[in-house]
């Protein structure tokens, strides 16, 4: 037994030699405990989690899974991962033993997460639902690939709900300039939405634009970084992908409405934020302007799509759509296909004179 005594402070303690993820012996102190049985839940719980023991309960697994995973993806999209995990997933199967978990329980937890309704009252969206059940399922995955866990028991249970792609909305060229007369009033965002219709920036990507971005010399725009708040708090991260890291040219017109901006920035510093804003503040920007403007209110990221839409008109092949936007070249192709002149008719046309 490690379990011990601490007769001075009148509490109990665990003393426990394990083997460390190099293999080497090492030694664990956890004190503090105010009884003895607290404290060999704590030695099992401890000594579980350094075997990779599926004995351990699933709340201990999620620990482990935390450790494993928040580092690999972006602050703010382990953010949304931990809120769904802490508040839809864990209080149903907090104290249940990883072994003992079946796709019964899992249609269970289901049939409750369904039943749920949202701070309005409303049931959750079918794409919210599917988003939840794959996060579990993404838990279950990690013990089988890594701790031998049998079988994935959301996999078996099937999914609940189902991905919808959000509607791709856009605004013609016609359509954006009457947007971009109605918010004139207010330069910074005049400006911002300038840079997000004319280069096809990401949200995230223009707020962490600085002035040592820009080099109005050669007509370029710099994306390498991004800005995303975190707790109430802008943070700059990397940007979304590799592919994002982009240099962009810019027209005349915008490179001399960025340079007239640029004069009206007191002090301005290469490293200096130029559009030192918000995503909400850019939400009401969008909601104003679209309503003085009188045309439809589109997603602030249906500014993206818009542009590759005019690209698209002009004539631009996906690869160079690809690389302004920062994407794939396929995923230009997947996602924008139905805006592509069709090319079946010349197809079938070349294959009839191919035969003959």
């Amino acid at each position: 037994m490690a379990v011990y005594k601490d007769e001075k402070q009148k509490t109990w303690y665990v003393s426990v030699r394990y083997s460390n993820w190099q293999g080497e012996k090492t030694r664990k102190v956890k004190r503090g405990f105010k009884t003895k049985k607290e404290a060999q839940e704590w030695e099992q719980s401890f000594l579980n989690e350094n075997a990779g023991s599926l004995e351990m309960t699933f709340a201990e697994f999620v620990e482990i899974y935390k450790e494993n995973q928040k580092h690999r993806v972006r602050e703010s999209t382990w953010q949304t991962k931990e809120s769904i995990i802490e508040t839809k997933i864990l209080p149903y199967f907090r104290r249940k033993r990883m072994i003992d978990i079946k796709s019964s329980d899992v249609v269970a937890w289901q049939n409750k997460i369904m039943s749920m309704k949202d701070e309005t009252g409303q049931h959750y969206s079918l794409v919210y639902l599917k988003t939840i059940h794959n996060q579990l399922s993404a838990i279950f995955n990690h013990a089988v690939r890594y701790y031998d866990l049998p079988k994935n028991p959301a996999l078996i249970a099937g999914n609940m709900g189902k991905e919808k792609a959000k509607e791709m909305l856009f605004w013609t060229k016609d359509e954006y300039l009457k947007f971009s007369e109605a918010v004139m009033d207010k330069p910074i965002s005049f400006y911002a939405f300038e840079m997000l219709y004319w280069c096809g920036l990401r949200l995230g990507e223009l707020l962490a634009l600085t002035a040592g971005d820009f080099d109005f010399e050669n007509k370029m725009v710099r994306i390498n970084k991004s800005c995303q708040r975190i707790n109430g708090v802008d943070i700059i991260t990397d940007p979304k992908t590799p592919k994002s890291i982009r240099k962009i040219q810019m027209p005349d017109f915008l490179v001399a409405e960025m340079q007239d901006y640029f004069a009206t920035i007191y002090n301005l510093g290469p490293d200096d934020r130029i559009f030192p804003l918000n995503k909400s503040y850019m939400h009401n920007e969008m909601t104003r302007g679209s309503k003085n403007a009188g045309v439809k209110r589109i997603r602030i990221h249906d500014l993206r799509h818009s542009h590759v839409s005019l690209l698209i008109n002009m004539g631009f092949g996906a690869v160079a759509i690809a690389d302004r936007v920062g994407h794939e070249s396929i995923d230009i192709t997947y996602r924008y296909a139905h805006l592509f002149p069709t090319t079946q008719k010349e197809i079938a046309e070349k294959l009839e004179l191919e035969r003959s």
